[in-house]
């Protein structure tokens, strides 16, 4: 079964409308691409972290959504430095980081349905172009949204399994399972879309 990530709260960032938040988050996101300082993107990744710390939401419930990421984090730190110096690497680390936290900020104070109604009238007018389906890409988002919780319970059970079997400390037999488990629940996830759009 999978959960959303909203957490209920009456923080400034929950009452704020969902449309405000993701158009907000867009423009995050366009605005850390275009900065290259790593001292302005450690100020925004500070932002996140503070605007995460601002929904309520107990650092634990945080630290366990969270703490799968440093791994992506270190590869893509190891990958960026080795081709592009140590520099570049922080920027990207920091980068990735502040708009990690920021749509987790959004995700945690905005509830899935707002996302969806939000998504929903975004695409009406190209809906009736013909260009896209509002209510399919409203659903995949949705699916979307309660598939990430999931990939991070798949991600702790594999671990627990391989370490008991002594492979704890195997990356291949930890990454292998969590790709084909993660690709067949996206075989599922679209089946779902599929069959709604019928």
């Amino acid at each position: 079964m999978m959960e959303p990530l909203y957490v209920a709260g009456n923080t400034p960032l929950h009452r704020l409308p969902a449309w405000v938040k993701l158009l907000a988050l867009m423009a995050a996101g366009a605005g850390l691409f275009v900065l290259r300082d790593p001292l302005w993107l450690a100020f925004a990744f500070g932002f996140s972290v503070a605007l995460v710390w601002s929904t309520g939401v107990a650092a634990a419930a945080v630290w366990r959504q969270v703490r799968g990421l440093l791994w992506v984090l270190l590869a893509v730190a190891l990958f960026t430095g080795w081709f592009q110096g140590p520099l570049e690497a922080l920027a990207v680390v920091l980068r990735v980081a502040a708009m990690v936290g920021l749509a987790l900020a959004v995700t945690l104070a905005t509830r899935t349905s707002d996302l969806i109604a939000v998504c929903e009238r975004t695409l009406r007018p190209l809906e009736r172009t013909g260009l896209v389906d509002a209510e399919k890409v409203a659903l995949a988002l949705a699916l979307t949204l309660r598939f990430v919780p999931e990939i991070w319970r798949n991600f702790q059970e594999i671990r627990e399994a391989q370490a008991a079997r002594g492979l704890g400390a195997n990356p291949v037999a930890l990454i292998v399972p969590l790709i084909v488990l993660t690709l067949k629940r996206a075989q599922e996830v679209s089946e779902a879309i599929d069959a709604r759009s019928v």
